[in-house]
Formats: structure tokens, sequence, C-alpha cells
């Protein structure tokens, strides 16, 4: 794909214009600011320090602009909304691990929820802003175990801090919509769309988070050294980090172009056939490198969710979505990302999104349309 034909995406909505990205030094963030850059728009980026070393961010190289600061200091984060003056915010920044949860609620409950608040508050006093899409997770609903994905319009819970956190965040986001950005009102006595999206369990190429499954078990690969799998049997919804982002970056199109109906709360997962167990995800793991070796756990642990799906038919047919890649193609793509880093110290991000785009374009994705 040619970098003019690439800036023809989501109609070229992006191209040309100021996007500033909570969180980008974080996994999704970095990725979304990367796809950002390459369709042309002017990336501004707020978030604290990137969170591990190595880190995706860094090792990426093209032009940024970067504030390092913490986004619950509001007085400060307003300032730089001032300074900047985006057209739309994608909000990504939060605490974003559920074990970490149990050992910081409070500040977990302050950055996922206060944060989002102030991101909402900043947006309501800036002339700039006219879309803001909230990023949360599937963890926001109140998870019942059942063998059915959640929809939209199901109730907001948490079991541990960082999941209801996130519920929190939902209902903060749908309190300020309703309160000062209603779409009744859109055009009147406002002139920004609010929407929310949750997205599942998100791998890829350049996460080095602490207590999560793909990076512990490449890390491991790494150091020649077995993988403990804490709930081999718990389930979850495995999708590349490219899918949401497409949802992410889809749904601030229609946001940017005005279109009310758009202003709520979406699901980004994957099919069905993506839901499977970790072992399962970390014995297909094993068949792409062979390095990874794992043993499994059967020691009580903290509190976390057995099994999670969400169902995105409203992004499907209302927003025309899709997932581009089965789960045969997303670990394949996640695992030689990290082979490559540690066997020759590559960086295949480029060519994932290229080739999620390429893919994307047979399957005639509505955003690589023209």
């Amino acid at each position: 794909m040619e970098s003019m034909e690439i800036r023809t995406l989501f109609g070229g909505i992006y191209t040309g214009r100021k996007v500033l990205v909570t969180g980008h030094t974080g996994f999704k963030g970095s990725w979304l600011v990367y796809w950002l850059h390459q369709m042309g728009a002017v990336v501004h980026g707020i978030a604290l320090e990137p969170p591990s070393t190595p880190n995706h961010i860094s090792l990426l190289d093209f032009p940024l602009q970067s504030v390092i600061l913490d986004i619950t200091h509001q007085e400060a984060f307003e300032k730089s909304i001032l300074d900047i003056q985006p057209e739309i915010i994608f909000h990504l920044a939060a605490q974003p691990l559920v074990r970490l949860s149990y050992e910081k609620p409070y500040e977990t409950y302050l950055t996922n929820i206060m944060g989002t608040a102030g991101v909402l508050e900043a947006a309501r006093k800036s002339a700039s802003v006219k879309a803001v899409v909230i990023i949360t997770s599937d963890k926001c609903y109140d998870n019942k175990e059942w063998i059915w994905g959640y929809r939209e319009n199901d109730p907001m819970g948490g079991h541990d801090p960082y999941s209801s956190s996130k519920g929190c965040a939902e209902l903060v986001t749908a309190s300020y919509r309703n309160s000062f950005f209603h779409p009744d009102a859109y055009g009147n006595t406002h002139n920004t769309l609010i929407a929310s999206a949750r997205a599942g369990n998100v791998i890829g190429g350049g996460d080095w988070a602490q207590d999560r499954i793909i990076p512990d078990m490449v890390k491991a690969a790494a150091e020649n050294r077995k993988l403990f799998i804490r709930y081999p049997d718990a389930t979850r919804p495995w999708q590349h980090v490219l899918e949401p982002l497409s949802g992410y970056l889809l749904l601030g199109w229609r946001l940017l172009e005005g279109k009310k109906e758009f202003a709520k709360g979406w699901n980004f997962g994957p099919e069905l056939s993506s839901n499977l167990p970790v072992i399962e995800l970390v014995k297909r793991a094993n068949a792409v490198w062979a390095d990874i070796e794992y043993e499994a756990g059967t020691t009580p642990q903290l509190h976390e969710a057995g099994a999670l799906m969400l169902d995105s038919t409203m992004a499907k047919k209302k927003l025309l979505w899709l997932p581009v890649w089965d789960f045969e193609t997303t670990i394949k793509k996640t695992v030689d990302w990290y082979r490559v880093h540690y066997q020759a110290s590559g960086v295949l991000t480029d060519e994932d999104l290229f080739s999620f785009i390429n893919d994307a374009q047979l399957k005639s994705a509505i955003w690589t349309t023209v």
C-alpha cells in the first residue's frame, strides 16, 4: 500500500487533523499513534513514561508530539488540551492490569474513573474538541460467567477493582454525555460527540506489561524457562490489537462527521471462534515458536473472570465494522513479532499494519473503501 493510499482510509478524515491520544506510551496507544501518523494526522500524546523496558513506543521511529503527564493532574491536563487544541481525543490512559488493581486499588480507581472524568471535563471546556472516544474494557460488564456475549445494554459491574473501575468509567462517560453532550442537543448547545468502546483481550507485538499472558510467555521463551499459567481454563476473546483500533478509528470517523447516532457505547470483540481457553492460546503459540514451554497452575489465585465474551452485533450492523484476522493469523502475527524482536532485534509493526490493511481491503472493510 502506498503512503498516499493509506491517507484515504476512514474517508481520509484523519489526514492533517490534530488528534490527541492519552496513554500513547502504552501497548494499544503506541499502535494507535503510529497508525494515525501513517495516515497523515498531526498526532499528540499525553501519558506517563513508558511502562516497561523495552517498550513499543521507543522502538518506533516517527515524529510525535509527546507530553509526559499524569492525567489525574487536572489543571496541567486542561492546560495541555488548551495548548494542543485537538479536534478528537482517543482516551486510552489507564491502569490496565487486574492483579495490580488488587495491590493498588485506590490508584486504579483514581486513574480509571477520575482520569476519565478529567478528560471529559477538559473536553467540556474546550472549543476545539469535536469528538471523544473513551476506551474502557470488556471487563466493564457485570460478569455472570455465562456462555453468551455481553451486549451494550447489559449492566455495568466488576468483581475486582480494575473491572469495577472500568464499569464506573462507562457510567461517568454516559453521565457526561447525557448531562453536557447529549446527542439531541448537538449543534445547538454543544458541538462535541462522545462515545465509548470496549474490546476483548487484545494481543500483538510490543506489549511488555506484567501479568499478561503474551508478554509473560515470550519473555519466558527468550530466557529459556517455562511459563507458569495461572488460569489455564479461563476463556477470553482474543484479538489482535489492530482489530479494536480499526473500530475506534471507524467510530471516531463517524463522530467527526457529526453523526450523532453513533455517540454511544460500542463493543469491538472477535468472532466466536476466537473465544478460547488460555491453555489453547499457549499451545498454538508453541506451534509458531517452539521455544515457548509451559506448565499449568492448580493453586488458588486472586479472582479473575473465568468466562467472558463480547457480542459485537451492533458494531457490525450499525458501523459496518468487521474483524479481519482469525485466531490463527492473530497468534502467528503476535508470536512472530516477538520472535523476530528477540532473535534479530527486528520490529514488525509496519509490516503487520500494512498486512492488516491489505487483508481488510480484501474483505471490503468499510474503512478501506473510497
